[in-house]
């Protein structure tokens, strides 16, 4: 975002550019909220339905993320008409309105270009309470943080790419990326929770380093306790690693410092550029029981404490791979 121009003033812009957010909160009034963003990409699997449904649950994250519930959504496809079969964007398309349907959410529109490679992921918009935000700008010392999700998305499809990854696992990471984060979302408002992110691109650790930066405080993170899809080991062993969980080690390498007993393999996981990942979130240690219980009543794919938000320098993460 720091190429981006500043935000006009609005008293009415609840969330913008300053905090690199998950999306966009503009007040509409004393009730109503709306929560904006945009995400798309390239496919990450093969099978065209399966990327759909991923590429709209990565899109729709956002706005859970916030805590909002998505309200509509907009297709954005580029797609090579020469090149491809029409059918296969078709079960794109399908894919990922199911997953719109899924999160109640109503499919508007959109807008498709001829390109080079295709391309699929939607424009979101929907609603929260002002007073109810969730943003990744108040964590608090003393918060236990949360994981919603496993992570090795990216290094496993990585792997997939590469033809060392069994259909079982191949199987396990598209449940794991195409599940919502419907669940996750609700059982942190009903928990009271209040700093929120989404695990994507930037991985576990670039989207923590984000949630400290944003709210002024650091980490410790118990790299034990992270769960990881187990296919992950066998890629990193056949160094499957995507360039840009590699980007993220090396422009986070000052401010993550790794005890001397966390393995290298789960290092490298730790940093992992993921595709639709959980949410990460902070939690007051009176609150923990209740969102834990209400995570497990939703099903979500993890609920596993992974670390604790202290006082220190803003976005520093110490990494133990047992508790203190």
């Amino acid at each position: 975002m720091r190429f981006l121009p500043p935000n006009i003033e609005d008293a009415n812009l609840i969330v913008g550019l300053e905090t690199s957010d998950d999306a966009g909160v503009y007040r509409l009034n004393e009730e109503q909220a709306i929560v904006q963003s945009v995400d798309f990409f390239t496919p990450v699997v093969d099978d065209a339905y399966a990327f759909g449904q991923i590429a709209a649950a990565n899109a729709l994250s956002d706005i859970y993320a916030m805590g909002a519930k998505p309200l509509t959504a907009l297709n954005l496809v580029s797609f090579p008409v020469d090149k491809l079969n029409m059918e296969i964007m078709a079960r794109i398309l399908q894919g990922g309105s199911e997953k719109i349907r899924e999160a109640g959410a109503v499919l508007v529109g959109g807008h498709s270009i001829d390109d080079a490679e295709p391309k699929y992921g939607l424009a979101v918009t929907g609603i929260v309470h002002p007073e109810r935000v969730l943003t990744n700008a108040r964590a608090k010392p003393g918060d236990i943080l949360v994981l919603t999700k496993p992570l090795g998305v990216g290094i496993i499809t990585t792997g997939i790419k590469r033809g060392i990854v069994s259909a079982e696992a191949e199987a396990e990471v598209i449940a794991v990326m195409a599940a919502l984060n419907k669940g996750a979302a609700e059982a942190a408002v009903e928990a009271g929770v209040q700093a929120a992110t989404d695990v994507t691109g930037f991985g576990f650790l670039g989207h923590l380093y984000e949630m400290l930066q944003a709210s002024g405080v650091s980490a410790q993170v118990h790299a034990g306790a992270v769960p990881v899809l187990e296919s992950v080991w066998e890629c990193i062993r056949q160094k499957a690693v995507p360039g840009g969980t590699q980007a993220n080690m090396q422009y986070l390498e000052e401010w993550v410092d790794f005890a001397g007993d966390v393995p290298e393999e789960t290092r490298i996981v730790l940093f992992d550029a993921i595709t639709s990942g959980g949410l990460l979130l902070a939690v007051s240690e009176e609150r923990l029981g209740i969102l834990l219980e209400s995570l497990a009543d939703r099903k979500t794919p993890a609920a596993a404490v992974v670390g604790l938000v202290r006082k220190g320098t803003p976005g520093k993460i110490t990494v133990f791979y047992q508790s203190e």
